[in-house]
This record gives structure tokens, sequence and C-alpha cells, in this order.
């Protein structure tokens, strides 16, 4: 069983930058495909950007890959999402999904079999 936990959602003003942590527990977190979703009130979750087991590849949302950064830090067992030029549209709350492994759909949530129970972004215009 693996325990994630996010972190660092607030409310911010538009324009800001904000970064979020996830924290995964278990032995094997190298090892572990890791994303970031969001969903907003109303809406269905959607990928945000995420990286891949084995080869640390990194994907991105197409509207969040100019502002967005994702990274790990495996010494930590921690995931982080920088973000940068904040706009109302971000406002959602943002979850961290945790898999073993590589996985061909790395933007489908379904293919994730470990959630936190998110951290809450606020964006003010």
């Amino acid at each position: 069983q693996v325990q994630v936990i996010e972190s660092g959602g607030r409310l911010v003003q538009a324009g800001d930058s904000l970064t979020l942590s996830c924290t995964a527990s278990g032995p094997s977190f190298r090892t572990y495909t890791l994303a970031w979703f969001r969903q907003a009130p109303g809406k269905e979750r959607e990928f945000v950007g995420g990286i891949m087991a084995p080869d640390n590849v990194i994907n991105y949302k197409d509207s969040v890959k100019a502002r967005f950064a994702v990274t790990r830090d495996n010494d930590r067992n921690t995931l982080y999402l920088k973000m940068n030029r904040l706009i109302p549209d971000d406002t959602a709350k943002y979850f961290c999904g945790v898999r073993f492994g590589f996985t061909a759909q790395p933007m489908n949530a379904s293919r994730y079999g470990y959630w936190g129970q998110g951290t809450q972004v606020t964006v003010s215009s």
C-alpha cells in the first residue's frame, strides 16, 4: 500500500508562483510513475504533468507547458509541481497520482492506483 500526501495549495493572486509537493511512501519510489492532475468543481479530473518510470520522461498538458514544471526528488520520496504565472483558470484541487512502473497512457487518471486527498489552489483575479 502506498500513502500519498499532497501539500502546498493556497489562495494566490493571478501572476503569482506556487510550488506543490507530493510525498509517496514505499521503498520503490524510484520506480513509480508520478503525475499531477487537477479537478475544478463540475469538471473532470485532468492531467497536468507527470514523470514516467523508468526513464523519467516528462509530459505536460499543453496549456501549462510554458508555465509549470514537474520534478522529483527520489531521496525525499517527493514529487513537485512548480507553477508560474498562475491564472484564475488554474483554480482547482490538485491531486498526485502514483502507479508502479511504466504506462503507455500517463495522461489517463485510471492508470494510477494511488491518490492523495488533494490540495486546493485558488487563483484570484
